[in-house]
């Protein structure tokens, strides 16, 4: 093909990518609006069904094993029929979740909570797959920085959903819905807004366009494209998954720890309140990170992330009974997070050839989820057992495997 013939072509590329970032990024926002009351009151909900602090734990469990039981199959369907099908079979299995949390509140069953939690978790696990959509038609300047926008986008919705949880309670009253399920309400309409916007915008389909691109070595093809480097892929992985479980176990925690600093009616404000702070920085300076990545490399924002998680770690097990000291944590606790997914996520994918990535990126999230759920478990016994501070005593041993094993995930070792 000639230069002149090739020129339209990326043009066209260009356009597309622009395009699936910004539909990708509206996404983003309904699904943090959707997300943000499972995340708030999940942990409640299960406390007050169970009648037990200890099983708080299983609820985010509960999203993060049903995140790890879909993030493969969505990722082997990704790569048969599209990105498209599979975040909108997502958004359809977190619909029915919800639905199915709000009749466990009503008939008071602790397992059917669980049962639609896992729901939800699996239609996160399409939310997950956006953040790797977003790069299967980056050049290898800006994929960090794509990739970040969309994670960005989350905090919109994401901040938004915990401080919905007032609102949504009095909502909830109104039309006679049982206690902590009014948010609820906002989650099923965000979340139904999110499956229209991709079955009508996500045109091209990001993914199959890549794959037709590399198959036909034509212009653009180079840009999708690159070399396997396993050991590189695999301590992406870890690093994003253990980070992942430090982050989910302390904060999947603070609410039943805040409940019990807080007194009446200012439980669930100081909930709200807390965890948005905390979105917030899981997610508001993605870009900087993105930015970072990709002009000082991925490896020392992966590292980067870590000494972030160590101090949010430091602060909440020294500041255990301050409402204030266990917000702060919260907040680094999400930029800790934050840079270490934009950062790992860049990796693995420019560390994986086209035709494997959904395969691995898959892996990836159901290693992270399934890791984060088992982490929460252990972190309701944690609570129970050497109380808030113990708990991120505890997290810190991930942190330093995390930073420890860096050397494996230098290129050159490939």
């Amino acid at each position: 093909m000639s230069a002149a013939a090739g020129t339209p072509l990326t043009a066209d590329i260009e356009r597309a990518q622009r395009r699936t970032v910004r539909v990708l990024a509206a996404g983003q926002v309904l699904g943090g609006v959707a997300f943000g009351a499972t995340v708030s009151l999940g942990a409640l909900l299960a406390a007050d069904l169970s009648g037990q602090d200890g099983l708080s734990g299983f609820a985010t469990a509960s999203v993060t094993l049903g995140a790890a039981l879909a993030a493969i199959p969505l990722a082997r369907l990704a790569a048969r029929r599209g990105r498209r099908l599979a975040l909108t079979l997502g958004n359809t299995l977190a619909l029915v979740g919800i639905a199915i949390v709000v009749a466990s509140a009503v008939v008071r069953s602790f397992p059917l909570l669980l049962a639609g939690v896992v729901l939800i978790g699996m239609g996160n696990a399409g939310n997950l797959q956006s953040r790797f959509a977003a790069t299967d038609l980056a050049t290898d300047r800006r994929r960090a920085r794509d990739l970040s926008v969309v994670v960005w986008a989350t905090t919109v919705g994401g901040v938004a959903g915990p401080l919905l949880v007032g609102p949504g309670e009095s909502l909830g009253r109104m039309v006679g819905m049982p206690a902590l399920t009014g948010s609820y309400l906002f989650s099923f309409a965000a979340q139904g807004a999110a499956l229209a916007l991709y079955l009508v915008a996500l045109r091209p389909d990001p993914l199959l366009w890549a794959q037709r691109l590399e198959r036909s070595g034509g212009a653009g093809a180079s840009r999708i494209d690159a070399v396997d480097r396993p050991r590189v892929a695999r301590y992406a992985i870890f690093a994003v998954s253990g980070s992942h479980v430090v982050m989910a176990s302390v904060m999947a925690m603070t609410p039943v720890h805040l409940a019990h600093l807080s007194s009446g009616g200012e439980v669930t404000a100081t909930v709200g309140i807390t965890i948005a702070v905390h979105v917030f920085g899981m997610y508001g300076l993605s870009p900087l990170f993105g930015w970072l990545a990709d002009r000082i490399g991925r490896l020392p924002v992966v590292l980067l992330g870590q000494a972030i998680l160590a101090a949010s770690l430091v602060c909440a097990a020294l500041f255990t009974h301050s409402q204030v000291g266990v917000t702060l944590a919260l907040l680094l606790l999400g930029l800790g997070w934050s840079a270490a997914t934009v950062a790992g996520a860049a990796l693995l994918t420019e560390s994986t050839p086209t035709e494997r990535r959904p395969r691995r990126q898959g892996l990836s999230d159901t290693v992270m989820t399934l890791s984060a759920a088992v982490g929460s478990v252990l972190a309701g016994v944690a609570l129970a057992a050497i109380g808030y501070d113990g708990l991120a005593w505890c997290a810190l041993v991930l942190v330093a495997l995390v930073t420890m094993l860096a050397r494996w995930g230098r290129p050159s070792r490939d």
